[in-house]
Formats: C-alpha cells, sequence, structure tokens
C-alpha cells in the first residue's frame, strides 16, 4: 500500500467515506446513499476502512468491468495493501480458490468446473422443481404466518448443493450456523476463525468418508484428484468449504429479498406471477440480480502495478473496492437504474462478477431462481407479508443482504 492518499481534486481527508456505508432507512433494496453520491462525484474515489486503510472505491460500470478483468488486478488477499474486510486468518484458512490469483485460481477452479456446466445443471432442473414443490406442499399444509426464510429460501438452494456436493442435509444446521458467523462482517475474528477451522474439519471427515466409499457426487470427484496427487486433501476440503457457503447462503438470500422486492412492487409481481413465458421468467431474474445485488460489501481486490484509468492512478499496491452494487445502479449502463423494471434487459449485470474469477456457479444459481420464481407465486398467488416492511430485519451486518425472517401469509 503507498504511504500517500491521493485524493480527487478539491477533496480534503477529513471528506474521506468510511466504507462499507449504511443503506437509508426505509430504502432496503437501494445502495448506500454516500456510495450513490460518490458515484455522481467520480469513478473512482478513496475511502477508509477499519484498519486505517484508504482503498480505492470504484463507482462506475465501465471501471469495474475494465478492471475486473485486467490482469493487473490481484485477488489474493494474503498481498500487501489487499482491502480485507477484517483480520486475516494467521493460520491461512480462507475460502479456497476465490481469493488467490492465476495459475493456482485456474488449477483449482478448473477441478470443479464440469458440474456447473450450463448443460450439467440444466438436466438437474426436474429434481430441483421437485425440491420447490415438496416445500411449497408443506407450507400450504402448514399454520400461517410461515417464515418463509426458514420453510423455503434457505432449504432450497441448501438441499440442492448438499446433493450436488454429497453433504448430508441432517447436518444443514451445523453448515448454516457456521456459514452465517464466516460472512457476518462484525464477528469477531476468533469466532469467525473458529467457524472456518469447524467447517474445514467437516469437510476434511467426508473427504475421508469419500476416499473410503466414493459416491457419484463432486466431493467424491474431489477425493479421486485427492487419490491422484492432484489436490492435498486439505484443498480438497476448503473447496468443499467454499462451495457449501457459496451454494446456499447466496441463493437463499436472493430468494428471499427478491420475493420481498417483488411483494412491495405488485405490478411487477403481476406480471411475473400470471405468465407462461420461460423468457420473461429469465428476465425477472436478471433484473432482480441487477436491482438487488446481494453481494453489498464490494469485491476486493489490490493492484500489482500502476494502471491508468478515469484519469486517475492506482499505484502498485493499492487496495481497490469493487461495489457491484454501485455499477449495476449506473445510468449510463442502466437507464432509470432505481427502477424495477423485470422486462428490461439486464443481462450485462455484474451482481457476479466479471472477468476469471466470475461466479463459478452461476448457471445454478440462475436455474434455482427460475424455477422458483416462476412456481411460488403461481401456486400460492395471494402470497402476501404478515407485517410491515419496517419490522423486517435486515442482513446490513454481513457481506451477503438480504433478510433474517420473511414472515408471509395468504
Amino acid at each position: 500500500m503507498t504511504d500517500t492518499v491521493d485524493l480527487p481534486v478539491g477533496e480534503s481527508p477529513s471528506a474521506m467515506p468510511e466504507f462499507p456505508m449504511n443503506r437509508a432507512a426505509g430504502c432496503p433494496f437501494d445502495p448506500p446513499p454516500t456510495a450513490m453520491a460518490q458515484q455522481k462525484k467520480a469513478p473512482l474515489t478513496k475511502v477508509g476502512l477499519w484498519d486505517g486503510s484508504t482503498p480505492w472505491l470504484v463507482t462506475r460500470y465501465a471501471e469495474q468491468r475494465a478492471l475486473l478483468a485486467d490482469p493487473r488486478v490481484s485477488s489474493d488477499i494474503t498481498r500487501p495493501g489487499y482491502p480485507s474486510q477484517g483480520p486475516v486468518s494467521p493460520d491461512g484458512t480462507s475460502l479456497s480458490f476465490i481469493l488467490k490469483d492465476d495459475p493456482e485460481h485456474a488449477r483449482l477452479r478448473r477441478m470443479v468446473t464440469a458440474p456447473f456446466a450450463i448443460k450439467r445443471v440444466r438436466a438437474m432442473g426436474p429434481a430441483i422443481q421437485k425440491i420447490v414443490d415438496e416445500l411449497i406442499d408443506g407450507m400450504l399444509a402448514g399454520p400461517k404466518p410461515v417464515d418463509l426464510v426458514d420453510a423455503f429460501a434457505l432449504p432450497v438452494p441448501s438441499l440442492v448443493i448438499c446433493e450436488l456436493l454429497g453433504v448430508p442435509y441432517t447436518d444443514h444446521d451445523f453448515f448454516q450456523d457456521n456459514s452465517k458467523i464466516v460472512i457476518k462482517r462484525d464477528a469477531e475474528p476468533e469466532q469467525r476463525l473458529a467457524a472456518m477451522r469447524a467447517l474445514n474439519a467437516y469437510l476434511d471427515e467426508l473427504m475421508g468418508e469419500k476416499l473410503a466409499a466414493p459416491a457419484d457426487d463432486l466431493l467424491s470427484g474431489l477425493a479421486e484428484r485427492v487419490r491422484a496427487g492432484q489436490l492435498t486433501r486439505q484443498e480438497a476440503a476448503q473447496m468443499g468449504v467454499l462451495l457449501l457457503i457459496a451454494g446456499h447462503e447466496t441463493t437463499a438470500n436472493m430468494i428471499a429479498l427478491g420475493t420481498l422486492a417483488l411483494l412491495e412492487h405488485p405490478d411487477q409481481l403481476a406480471l411475473l406471477r400470471d405468465t407462461d413465458d420461460p423468457a420473461l421468467v429469465t428476465s425477472a431474474v436478471e433484473e432482480l440480480l441487477r436491482y438487488l445485488n446481494i453481494v453489498h460489501n464490494g469485491r476486493r481486490r489490490v493492484a500489482l502495478e500502476d494502471i491508468e484509468i478515469a484519469g486517475e492512478r492506482i499505484r502498485a499496491g493499492d487496495g481497490l473496492i469493487i461495489a457491484n452494487d454501485i455499477a449495476n445502479r449506473d445510468p449510463d449502463a442502466f437507464p432509470e437504474p432505481d427502477r424495477l423494471d423485470i422486462e428490461r434487459d439486464s443481462r450485462h449485470h455484474i451482481a457476479f462478477g466479471f472477468g476469471v474469477h466470475q461466479c463459478l456457479g452461476q448457471p445454478l444459481a440462475r436455474l434455482e431462481l427460475q424455477i422458483v420464481y416462476s412456481t411460488l407465486y403461481r401456486r400460492i398467488p395471494t402470497l402476501q407479508l404478515a407485517t410491515t416492511l419496517d419490522q423486517i430485519p435486515f442482513k446490513h451486518d454481513g457481506s451477503v443482504y438480504g433478510v433474517y425472517e420473511l414472515p408471509v401469509t395468504w
């Protein structure tokens, strides 16, 4: 990290905003107003972090895509200047390849690419539809109101990723509870480390079972690579932790938050509920991903070399926070960006990132959301909130945004 702070012309150090920034009360679907104000001012601006460092906040769509695709920008959390969200684990416990650079990133990622290929994922459609229908059956047969997070949004992706990985769903309380700690922004470092160690130990034990008795699942495929000497058992366990957390937390929050956004926009909900057009369902998923963008603490990077962009010089060692929720509200990329419009073409959003590090599981997430959004509101056409918007607990304290509970009735 450089010792000097290069602020935009005319801006004093006292004016530097702190990151992350707070959302406005009563506007839970919108990015923080301070962040949007920074976007209007400049495509890059300095912000302050918890540790006193001053990375660049990249605010606009074009610059974000350029930097996410730039090989001079690193994802390696161990590099000096990396703008981490908190203290880095002293024993190197991390989320596998997403915090590494090529060629090591590419080597590890290739080992789990095939199960997430579009053709393979599409074949999972009937199984996912069965999960969704059975959970809705259970909701309809039970008491009202019901917490949609607990009864539906969290079980759907958890059941799907458990089936794909070969993880017993009966252990869902354990891995869901520890996952919440890992992604909680204000968790104590010791708590986060303990949760990561618990998850790593759990996946390591599962890896031992797959080595002894392989099955037809992703973890067994990793176990085969361990046997072949292509992976260490520790690397395989870390990859399992990454896929397990990413495979249920992000989609679960998107299901619940997307449902809430639609309930608050009844005209858009009616369009989606009443359509028989798969293209409109697909469009709705992309627009909700753009509009909500649940990864709301920014993708973190560090510059390996000096980079000239948008009239600024990013110096080698400077941290970068690429806040995709802001870019997805950039009016230069999305006209009337603050309006939810499921009929607009939002496919160029960067909710899943961009470049070599874009989300591996996006085909699966998209399919799950398409099945959920085309089924839930059709089967429960009178779905409505069982409380008021101001009483819903939002996840302001995590790296993944959503709601802790969503009471609904019908």
